[in-house]
């Protein structure tokens, strides 16, 4: 062991990212796997990207022409080398093999079965590296009555009940309008990674770690679970209202230029509220004295605040508030929060020039390490970018005819 001292080894680590050193084979396709992976190359992971020889879907349909996913693919897909294996043929998997023996981690969100018919189980993929962390996700996971089910995010939201408790109450159910279960079981998915990665310090040993999106997002359902055990099933979708419908005021209230939430999850916050818009002395307040009361009056309540927030612009009522510290927020379109001012300050947000998408609005990872440095930021590349260095630097096979190669594992 090195005489080097704690503060010694502590100042050359900040020097680096947390995961420098890492090498992750990303086998993962449209939204899910790929933000895990990414959240993984932000970190410093050297990730490869293996596609089959069309591309991953998401790709293909970017590389069609289809500019509405030409941003999605290159956020997702950015400090990423590209290789092609058209895992079908023994070849690529023979390069494939070698690349896993090289690897620490090994991510993928195909079917439950796909890759055991490759003959690239996860077993034995860890028989031949016992370090590997294999991570995988699906709709519903690789056990249980769903496992076979198609999932997509709609999906998994109509499965899990998300759709089933937003809109308003005597209208039909919507879907959330983000991939709400896709990018969650993202996020579970590389945090699954760093506590594997954590068990493997530890033991000196890789493991299987799967998540299933439908179980990722559940506990995202907490205050509409809390309204039904406590037997309120008549609950079903609360438009802007608290989801438990136990919080009020908890809603979107209009201004004279569009919307603004304002929230009040404790007494403080109420009479913060009150204080605001001198509530107390406009209103008889009698019904609204505590939590309970404003829960089960939240009807008139609302309409009352709404004829006070009405006399008010966005700014103007968000200053107000704010004063008060009565937690609130503009309801911002798309075209708002691409230039929001706080985004792009913290540097979360940037304008690029993209090499093969043009002039496009970025992101990086939401995850900041105040003592490691982040890697510079690369763009997504082409299919099949880096397929040379892989073989030649990673590999090691220089000796190879690598045009030839990599004619028979790519094609």
């Amino acid at each position: 062991m090195s005489n080097q001292s704690h503060e010694d080894l502590g100042g050359q680590l900040r020097n680096k990212p947390p995961f420098g050193g890492l090498l992750v084979l990303d086998l993962t396709q449209i939204y899910n796997g790929p933000y895990a992976t990414f959240l993984l190359a932000q970190a410093g992971a050297t990730v490869i990207k293996i596609e089959p020889p069309d591309g991953e879907h998401l790709r293909k349909r970017a590389d069609s022409g289809v500019q509405a996913v030409t941003v999605p693919y290159a956020m997702l897909n950015a400090n990423k080398l590209s290789m092609s294996l058209n895992l079908k043929k023994e070849k690529a998997r023979e390069v494939f093999l070698s690349l896993v023996e090289k690897a620490d981690i090994l991510v993928e969100n195909f079917t439950p079965d796909a890759m055991h018919k490759l003959g690239l189980s996860a077993e034995r993929l860890l028989r031949l590296n016992p370090r590997l962390i294999y991570a995988s996700s699906s709709g519903y996971g690789k056990t249980g009555p769903y496992r076979e089910y198609p999932a997509m995010d709609l999906a998994v939201q109509a499965m899990s009940g998300v759709i089933g408790v937003t809109g308003y109450q005597h209208s039909p159910p919507v879907k959330a309008g983000v991939a709400l279960c896709d990018f969650n079981a993202g996020i579970h998915l590389y945090g699954a990674i760093c506590t594997a990665l954590y068990q493997r310090e530890k033991t000196g040993l890789g493991d299987i770690v799967e998540v299933s999106m439908m179980e990722a997002i559940y506990p995202s359902l907490a205050s509409n679970l809390g309204a039904h055990h406590a037997g309120d099933h008549g609950i079903k979708r609360t438009g802007n209202r608290h989801g438990g419908m136990s919080l009020a005021p908890y809603n979107v209230y209009g201004v004279e230029d569009g919307h603004v939430a304002i929230i009040t999850s404790n007494e403080k916050h109420w009479l913060a509220l009150v204080k605001a818009l001198n509530l107390q002395n406009k209103f008889d307040l009698t019904l609204f004295a505590t939590q309970k009361q404003r829960s089960k009056n939240m009807e008139a309540l609302d309409a009352l605040i709404e004829t006070l927030t009405q006399e008010f612009t966005k700014k103007q009522l968000l200053e107000l508030l704010r004063e008060h510290r009565v937690p609130c927020a503009p309801v911002q379109e798309l075209d708002d929060v691409v230039n929001d001012e706080h985004l792009l300050a913290r540097g979360t947000l940037q304008k690029i020039k993209h090499p093969i998408y043009g002039d496009i609005l970025i992101n990086k990872s939401p995850l900041k390490f105040t003592n490691s440095v982040a890697p510079d930021y690369i763009p997504s590349v082409p299919l099949g970018n880096d397929t040379d260095h892989i073989l030649e630097t990673i590999l090691g096979w220089k000796n190879f005819p690598i045009d030839q190669l990599k004619n028979e594992i790519s094609t």
